[in-house]
């Protein structure tokens, strides 16, 4: 290292605060990380259920997938990863079928044996083209899809996911929903997928294990801790810095019903529920989450999506023509702001998987070294939120 080892304050013990950590600790900095919960790790943070041995994710499952071959190399330096894929099924209408939607879930659900050239030319008929220039997510998804598809697989989903009709929502949701015309049912396509062998928390603490670190759980963080700091990294609500002085920004939250079960109690890791009459959104079995494990027990997860109210753990950002003009608003008083940095899905007000947080909390460090190499000062935002 050059230069003189600066005090560096990290307000959250999740990927975000740990990665950047690391890589500062790495170069000579002292990296003091204090989170408000009494564990690390954010909402990724995993722990072995006493009653059935299960690994649990405990605020919801975490799968980790990437095409970045930086970041997996990165997460495989502190954890065994083991091959793990997701497949998603979904009850509609009294049966089910295969997410996302492929040519299983076309022919099933339309009782047809159709090839891939064939199904491609029967969904394109069910298409609304007389949509042109889809502003909604109900307007993508009729035309993408057609009505049948759209009422049985997105619309009830996606109004309890979100707590509003689809029409509200802007077309760009839709957009990350594929339909595929082979029987691939792997719901996500990355080169790189897989699980933490004995889970997240372990990876996290094998990051956060440096001489340069200082844990400190149920810390919260006070505005006079910045004094003594030479810089600031925020992982916290990007409006919660600032106390919530221009109100707060929109977040959905989820609600998880836990129950156990003996043996298995729906045979994959993810069942979803279309119906708008059933309450929740999916089922989550984490043992399947680890299928190199075996448990006679099994722990399931109802999760219930609404609207995140003050003490609520935020989970997805709405960002919704109001929130983003109070996001624009934030963002200016973030600018104004010297010696912090925000950072991660909510410094940032962003839905950001995991190996995206991670890729951003490894270019932020970097970005950190260059500004102290060249005196310089750390912006407010290295990723904008915007």
């Amino acid at each position: 290292m050059t230069g003189v080892a600066k005090q560096i304050l990290l307000v959250g013990a999740g990927l975000s605060g740990a990665v950047i950590g690391r890589k500062l600790a790495e170069a000579g900095h002292r990296c003091r990380i204090i989170d408000a919960r009494s564990h690390i790790g954010g909402n990724c943070y995993t722990e072995r259920d006493p009653e059935t041995g299960v690994m649990v994710h405990v605020y919801g499952p975490h799968i980790f997938h990437t095409d970045d071959a930086e970041v997996w190399a990165y997460v495989n330096r502190f954890a065994e990863f083991m091959p793990f894929q997701n497949r998603v099924k979904t009850t509609a209408r009294g049966a089910v079928y295969s997410l996302p939607m492929n040519l299983l879930t076309i022919n099933q659900f339309f009782g047809k044996t159709l090839r891939p050239d064939e199904a491609r030319a029967f969904i394109a008929e069910q298409a609304d083209i007389s949509i042109t220039d889809p502003q909604s997510f109900e307007e993508q998804a009729l035309r993408f899809v057609g009505r049948d598809l759209y009422e049985a697989f997105f619309k009830g989903y996606t109004e309890k996911q979100w707590g509003c009709s689809p029409t509200e929502l802007p077309a760009s949701i839709l957009k990350r929903l594929p339909v595929r015309f082979n029987y691939d049912d792997n719901y996500f396509f990355h080169r790189f997928q897989g699980m933490p062998k004995d889970g997240y928390t372990p990876l996290i603490e094998a990051i956060l294990d440096h001489p340069n670190i200082t844990v400190e759980l149920n810390t919260a963080f006070s505005p006079d801790m910045v004094d003594a700091q030479d810089q600031v990294f925020w992982s916290g609500a990007l409006d919660g810095y600032f106390e919530y002085k221009l109100g707060r920004l929109g977040y959905r939250t989820l609600d998880f019903e836990r129950f156990t079960h003996h043996g298995d109690y729906q045979g994959c890791a993810v069942m979803n529920y279309g119906d708008r009459d059933v309450p929740f959104t999916r089922i989550t079995e984490h043992k399947h989450f680890a299928p190199w494990e075996s448990h006679d027990g099994s722990v399931c997860y109802r999760e219930y999506s609404r609207a995140a109210e003050p003490g609520d753990i935020p989970y997805y950002p709405i960002r919704l023509v109001e929130e983003k003009a109070l996001l624009e608003e934030y963002i200016s008083l973030a600018e104004a702001t010297p010696g912090v940095t925000f950072v991660g899905r909510l410094g940032t007000y962003r839905y950001l998987d995991m190996d995206v947080t991670i890729r951003e909390a490894l270019d932020t460090a970097d970005a950190f070294l260059a500004a102290a190499a060249g005196e310089k000062t750390m912006p407010a935002f290295v990723k904008s939120p915007r």
